[in-house]
């Protein structure tokens, strides 16, 4: 049954006068008019729409809720990348003074030239979100994930009340809208109480509580959360003759709240250094009573022109900063010290704490970070020490408090084996941490082992992903590479939303793999410190596989791109039984590569076994120029010194790498040394 015209236009304006008391209500906080009222309208148009499903709209206020679950969230790639913005880690005043001086100088502005214009605001502590609308509806909304490429998360984030559905007619047709999804302290201490009165498990923090209840895979659990929003950035916009252009900052985010989005009030202009200094302090005076949570301000560049004449750097914008507050501090006391190891080896020392609060969460584990810091700080097990959570996020251990040190405190000692799968640690020269040299066969780095191996410059298996890999480890099919080419159609087509079209594509491309070239493979195996460059100078050296696992640390070193620190790497991955094992039942299991002879035996040059380290400037010669000599004579030139490097090149402004090298008693050359060096073989 078709409805009547006067159904269209009843159902029609339902909608619209819905919209407009849903923005009175959660956008500026003035309804003008009952929610018993509001209730009775809804009711209507729900009516309606059940009624004629032909009526129901994707911008209605009853499809706010109601989404059919998901299964996963597919991606989504962003046309215009969500980019970070710099943070200014200098909490006092110099932080904002150093931004206005920085902004100045780029845009070359004499001494004399008035105050920068800037746009301040609020830096929220929620989950980045981009709204896209096509013809005034929202049609999709993504979160920012590595900055290309987010999740579809628009089902959820219909259910935020402050989010339009549907744009007035007056904006562009198409637009999208950077902003943050947040939860204020109040609705997330009502929900915890909920959660806890349901014998569930309260959540961390408010910003915890908004980034589960965004990838939630059912609309009606974030229907029942208490999500915000704020835009703050117009990141694309249709072209419409009739719309005039704008000239700043702040007059984008002027037109995005006459289009009915909520902007934070705090957002102003202010005029030079002095009014970011300002406004930082105004905003830390007043944080605890914001209502919800931030962890700084950002200033940025008000002029657009400006912002267009800065640029950006580093995919980072050079014309806006994130200006922190000091961290939150509290006392506790160090129970014990774990070591934890991260998905790329690296061993972290982890105070376990006397649970305390600090900076709005509970916290029981504090970063230690290495063991350089753990001795500078002198933590030991047994002490009183302040903790902080340091960006409020990370909590770390600051200090100890001396005065407070039982007799009973324990040293604490970083292991030399992995504590996850035996493998050697290893600390790098210049390097602060200790790294598991385990790789594939650790547990704690599997699945990134895994996803290397099978990346584009590694083995290319197309279509063993992330996602691929979690499911193949977390169903035990997999534990190493090897598993990889033991796997069947059966066990493949069994995986989580996997179709048999797909499984026998990932099926095809491993056994395609097998077919590598040898650089590939010892790129694939994740040692440390063996990029593609590295992988392919060694197999131009060794030629074979098995030459490479057997060489020596001089044998190593001969190699052009082969320094003591990946040389060393190398040793101990390839001198340790399970990674032979591994190497050995990966190659029988089919994986296969030509080889050749190599030029490790090839005539020796005048300088071939020598090591050189250049620091500082030489008066005539480049680095780049100084390092070409050395190496067409077959030297190898590294990057740090040790007790076999035989001659450090020291110019003007010779730093640590000379000291070094005095204390090592190492051989230090002038650039006339190094003339006498390359001329005749020695100095």
């Amino acid at each position: 049954m078709q409805p009547s015209p006067e159904t269209v236009a009843l159902a029609e304006a339902l909608r619209e006068t819905l919209h407009a008391h849903a923005h009175r209500y959660y956008v500026l906080d003035d309804p003008d008019v009952p929610d018993a009222e509001y209730d009775r309208l809804f009711s209507e148009l729900s009516a309606i729409e059940a009624r004629y499903p032909s009526l129901r709209t994707p911008d209605s206020p009853t499809q706010r809720v109601g989404a059919t679950p998901l299964d996963a969230f597919e991606s989504v790639q962003h046309d215009i990348p969500m980019l970070s913005i710099r943070t200014e880690t200098d909490t006092t005043a110099a932080g904002a003074q150093a931004f206005d001086q920085r902004i100045r100088k780029e845009l070359e502005l004499p001494p004399t030239a008035p105050p920068i214009e800037y746009a301040v605001e609020l830096k929220f502590d929620g989950l980045a979100m981009s709204l896209r609308y096509e013809n005034h509806i929202l049609v999709r909304a993504a979160t920012r994930g590595d900055g290309a490429i987010g999740e579809d998360v628009t089902s959820n984030i219909r259910t935020i009340g402050q989010v339009p559905l549907r744009l007035p007619h007056h904006a562009p047709s198409v637009l999208e809208v950077r902003g943050e999804v947040y939860m204020g302290r109040a609705d997330f201490a009502r929900l915890n109480e909920r959660q806890i009165a349901a014998g569930q498990k309260p959540f961390v923090n408010p910003r915890n509580a908004a980034a589960g209840t965004v990838r939630q895979l059912d609309a009606s659990i974030a229907a029942s959360r208490p999500l915000r929003f704020f835009a703050y950035s117009l990141a694309q916009m249709g072209s419409d003759p009739a719309m005039p252009a704008v000239e700043t900052h702040v007059e984008t985010l002027e037109r995005l709240r006459r289009w009915g989005f909520p902007v934070c009030d705090w957002t102003q202009v202010v005029y030079g250094a002095d009014g970011l200094v300002d406004f930082h302090q105004r905003v830390q005076a007043a944080r605890e009573t914001l209502g919800f949570d931030i962890d700084g301000v950002v200033y940025k560049v008000n002029r657009l022109a400006a912002q267009r004449q800065l640029g950006f750097v580093s995919r980072e914008p050079r014309w806006a900063v994130a200006h922190k507050y000091p961290a939150q501090e509290a006392l506790t006391t160090v129970n014990g010290i774990d070591v934890q190891v991260g998905r790329t080896g690296k061993l972290t020392p982890v105070a376990k704490l006397a649970p305390v609060f600090v900076g709005g969460v509970t916290v029981t584990n504090a970063t230690l970070h290495n063991e350089d810091e753990v001795r500078r700080k002198d933590v030991r097990i047994g002490d009183t020490v302040i903790v902080r959570r340091a960006g409020d996020v990370i909590p770390e251990v600051v200090s100890v408090v001396m005065d407070r040190r039982p007799d009973t405190a324990e040293m604490f000692t970083m292991p030399h084996q992995c504590p996850v799968c035996g493998s050697v640690a290893l600390r790098f020269e210049d390097e602060a941490d200790y790294r598991c040299t385990g790789g594939l066969v650790c547990d704690a780095q599997r699945k990134e082992a895994l996803t290397h191996y099978a990346s584009r410059k590694a083995m290319d298996i197309d279509g063993l992903g992330d996602k691929i890999v979690d499911a193949l480890v977390d169903s035990g099919r997999v534990r190493d590479i090897a598993d990889l080419y033991r796997l069947t159609l059966a066990d493949i087509a069994t995986l989580p939303r996997m179709a048999d079209k797909s499984a026998q594509n990932l099926l095809d491309a491993l056994n395609a793999s097998k077919q590598a070239t040898l650089p590939r493979f010892l790129f694939g195996l994740g040692i440390r410190h063996v990029g593609e460059a590295t992988a392919k100078a060694l197999v131009k050296h060794f030629g074979r596989l098995d030459a490479i696992m057997d060489a020596t640390p001089d044998d190593l070193l001969a190699v052009p791109d082969v320094g003591p620190v990946v040389a060393l790497s190398i040793q101990t991955f390839f001198k340790q039984p399970a990674q032979r094992e591994m190497v050995q039942a990966i190659r029988s299991l089919g994986v296969d590569w030509p080889e050749h002879d190599g030029q490790a035996s090839a005539e020796a040059q005048p300088l071939t076994g020598i090591t050189v380290v250049l620091t500082g400037t030489l008066p005539t010669l480049s680095r780049d120029d100084a390092k070409a000599l050395l190496e067409a004579q077959g030297a190898k030139v590294a990057g740090s010194v040790s007790k076999k490097t035989h001659y450090v090149v020291a110019g003007a402004d010779a730093g640590s790498k000379l000291e070094k090298a005095q204390s090592l008693g190492v051989r230090i050359l002038d650039e006339a040394g190094l003339q006498t060096l390359l001329q005749s073989g020695t100095a």
